[in-house]
């Protein structure tokens, strides 16, 4: 029964097909994903899905109902009394086949990032690498699963450990990484032989939508991974069923602080990454070239909208010599749509944007401003969430 589908590397592109980005004008309705199957909401609330280009509704995301939450998790309990017992090697070579699939299909599924995100195509690709890195790390589990033994560790007492799967584990996955934060999940968890509820932000369910199907392709069984959309209400499920073990997360310092607070008093282990603000320090004897062309792709690639991005540079005696040749470097960064790998696309939503120009109205007014982003005009897309590279100089 969970026997992985009986596929070599090249029938993967011929078995599994993947879908084509929704027609120009399509309002695309998000389903769950419940025991191997896309399921329709019976929702009354529904999140859009805004295109950051246009502003025009992508899609529909629904707001799981509790029945429909519950369903999904009873399932993933189910699947877990059989997965569990499944070896680990025949485990893996699911996740060989799965991690071959990302691979296969890195540019197709950078270009659903790129249409639902916004990120330049070139930034879509890193995002699907990081994640099939994880997958293919959990191809070593057969060694990393491994437990302990140890004699005599007292007089007449020895000591064995073991390693098992908890049950049912769950993920809430923000924006800015559609395919990797995922990916830093489920790969892990269900070859350790868990089952797994995934959450994915409502601004990008796209994505996650293509590598579930791709995983199913790869013959993981049903059950084991379920989707289930919504907002706060199905965060609150999540930390609140008692059959879900285990809660990771990664997003902004607000929400991970509440699902730690939440979930760690239900009894769950929580793993939460929340929100950063990232220093550089730039040493007098730094190479001008390499550091200049490092800071500048940590600061505004993809638009500075992940949690490594670099925020802050911090100048050491005369190393500010660098600072004209950053202006110089930054403000020749292109902008505009990702599908055309500029340099510097759309912020994912309007919140974000007026969020960044609020801080650079900041800037202006209590230091330098020495190059402002702005406002910034791209053919062909007037509506667009645009905003150039913007540096402040003197900030306290």
């Amino acid at each position: 029964m969970f026997a992985p589908k009986a596929l070599t590397r090249r029938s993967f592109a011929a078995t599994f097909n993947m879908p084509a980005l929704p027609a120009v004008g399509e309002v695309k309705e998000y389903k769950n994903y419940i025991d191997g199957k896309w399921v329709s909401s019976k929702a009354t609330v529904w999140t859009d899905q805004i295109c950051p280009l246009t502003q025009r509704v992508l899609g529909r995301v629904p707001q799981t109902t509790d029945a429909e939450f519950n369903e999904a998790t009873e399932n993933a309990n189910e699947a877990f009394k059989k997965w569990k017992m499944t070896s680990v090697s025949a485990r893996v070579r699911h996740m060989f086949l799965f991690q071959d699939l990302l691979k296969v299909h890195q540019k197709g599924l950078a270009e659903a990032i790129c249409w639902e995100h916004g990120k330049p195509i070139a930034d879509g690709m890193g995002d699907v690498f990081r994640g099939y890195e994880v997958a293919e790390h959990a191809c070593s589990f057969p060694s990393l699963l491994q437990g302990e033994t140890m004699q005599n560790v007292s007089t007449g007492i020895d000591i064995q450990s073991y390693r098992q799967p908890l049950g049912v584990c769950a993920g809430i996955t923000p924006y800015n990484f559609p395919a990797m934060v995922p990916l830093w999940m489920y790969p892990l968890a269900i070859t350790a032989g868990n089952t797994f509820i995934c959450k994915p932000s409502e601004r990008v369910p796209y994505t996650t939508e293509l590598i579930v199907d791709m995983l199913a392709a790869s013959g993981v069984p049903a059950g084991v991974v379920n989707i289930v959309h919504g907002g706060k209400d199905t965060v609150d499920n999540i930390c609140d069923h008692p059959d879900i073990k285990a809660v990771s997360f990664v997003g902004a310092n607000h929400a991970g602080e509440y699902i730690y607070t939440r979930a760690s008093a239900t009894g769950k282990r929580a793993q939460v990454n929340m929100g950063a603000k990232n220093h550089c320090i730039v040493l007098p004897d730094a190479d001008v070239v390499d550091t200049v062309n490092a800071i500048t792709g940590a600061c505004f690639g993809s638009t500075g909208q992940r949690c490594m991005a670099i925020s802050v540079v911090v100048l050491v005696g005369d190393a500010d010599k660098l600072v004209p040749h950053l202006v110089e470097k930054a403000s020749k960064l292109t902008i505009g749509p990702g599908h055309e790998n500029h340099d510097v696309g759309p912020t994912n939503n309007k919140a974000l944007l007026a969020n960044i120009e609020r801080l650079i109205a900041d800037g202006e007014k209590n230091a330098s401003l020495l190059l402002d982003g702005r406002n910034p005009k791209v053919e062909g897309y007037p509506d667009g969430n645009w905003i150039g590279p913007s540096i402040i100089d003197g900030c306290d």
